[in-house]
């Protein structure tokens, strides 16, 4: 097979393939935002779904069968994830239902990551930071968790009343810089904000008429997600600013199929980043450090003395039981189940499966 069949796809005469071509050859690309790879079985059904032989129903009930009957034993292996959510993805870009509604935002999450996170579609409930390679290691001020449902609601607000009559072209790309930068700060979930954002962006896009069918999400997906970073980042003591000037030549690319160079290391707040510095950007995920509820806060100070040194015991992929609790932290097996259960009702682990009964992880520390 041809080593990237969808390109061929989106330059069909036929617009149902080219249409499925577009939004398999985004969905795709889009998981490069968090690091991940499909598999060849996914692009091999995804081929099967533009040339018509099976439905999107029935690519992702593919997708489930293959991954029953081929478990993933490795928990660092996000495979599965890619698959799925890829699948997903296609699908609702080939659909034209949509919705400005912050409703509709969650519900695309919802439906992205449903039996992928237990998150989905949910608001966190707790802060978070991550350290971007883009900034040095430093990270955007996302939105307060208490204040993430009314922020959304104002974005959304302010959005429907604007009004895009008159302006030029450069004043329309600009607002929508300015808009889906605003929309993606906020950062609503626990995990995968900027692939829900992509979807949604993109189905926002074609009710302004544009047609985004081109393939720059696909192929850029990881610099989209960087000059988001940028146009919410200021250091004003290094002369840093905020900008969305990268996020527009991206959309004058996307909206206009302008060809401007877009490249990731000309975001690097350094101004002079080395090419033979330059990491390998379409698999490495930014090292984040999502700050779980205030434990301090929310146990008492021996229960979280406790979650503390379970913290220090285990990685983030790490499986561990009752038995591997009772070793660390040298409890009763009461006191063990007890502390289990009040961690996963407060989402600092979540259970996983495939290794036997009652195994835990803590919760993935990344958007």
């Amino acid at each position: 097979m041809n080593e990237d069949p969808f390109k061929e796809y989106i330059k069909e005469s036929e617009p149902n393939k080219r249409y499925k071509g577009y939004a398999w050859h985004t969905a795709i690309g889009l998981q490069a935002v968090d690091g991940l790879k499909t598999s060849e079985y996914l692009v091999h059904t995804a081929v099967r779904n533009i040339e018509g032989e099976i439905s999107f129903e029935e690519a992702n009930a593919l997708l489930q069968t293959y991954y029953e009957e081929n478990p993933v034993c490795d928990v660092s292996d996000r495979t599965e994830e890619a698959d799925k959510v890829s699948a997903r993805i296609a699908a609702l870009l080939s659909e034209c239902a949509f919705s400005f509604t912050p409703n509709e935002y969650l519900s695309i999450h919802r439906k992205l990551f449903t039996g992928i996170y237990s998150h989905a579609g949910r608001i966190r409930n707790y802060n978070i930071t991550k350290k971007e390679w883009v900034l040095n290691g430093a990270t955007v001020l996302y939105g307060s968790a208490t204040e993430l449902r009314a922020t959304l609601d104002y974005d959304f607000s302010e959005e429907k009343k604007f009004s895009y009559k008159n302006l030029s072209m450069d004043e329309i790309i600009h607002h929508l810089a300015l808009f889906v930068s605003g929309l993606w700060q906020i950062h609503v979930f626990s995990e995968g904000n900027t692939r829900t954002t992509a979807v949604f962006f993109i189905k926002y896009l074609r009710t302004l008429g544009f047609d985004v069918t081109n393939d720059i999400f696909a192929e850029n997906a990881w610099y989209f997600r960087n000059s988001l970073v940028r146009a919410n980042y200021n250091d004003l003591k290094n002369g840093i600013h905020e900008t969305t000037g990268f996020l527009e030549m991206f959309l004058r690319n996307l909206l206009l199929n302008e060809n401007h160079p877009l490249h990731n290391r000309t975001l690097h707040i350094s101004g002079i980043f080395k090419e033979t510095e330059k990491p390998d950007i379409e698999t490495k995920k930014p090292d984040i450090d999502a700050l779980k509820p205030d434990i301090e806060n929310v146990f008492r100070s021996k229960t979280a003395s406790h979650i503390l040194k379970l913290r220090e015991a285990f990685s983030d992929h790490t499986i561990f039981g009752r038995t591997d609790v009772m070793k660390v932290i040298n409890i009763k097996e009461s006191g063990a189940s007890d502390l289990l259960r009040k961690m996963v009702e407060n989402e600092i682990i979540e259970p996983v499966s495939g290794y036997g009964k009652g195994k835990y992880r803590f919760r993935h520390q990344k958007s």
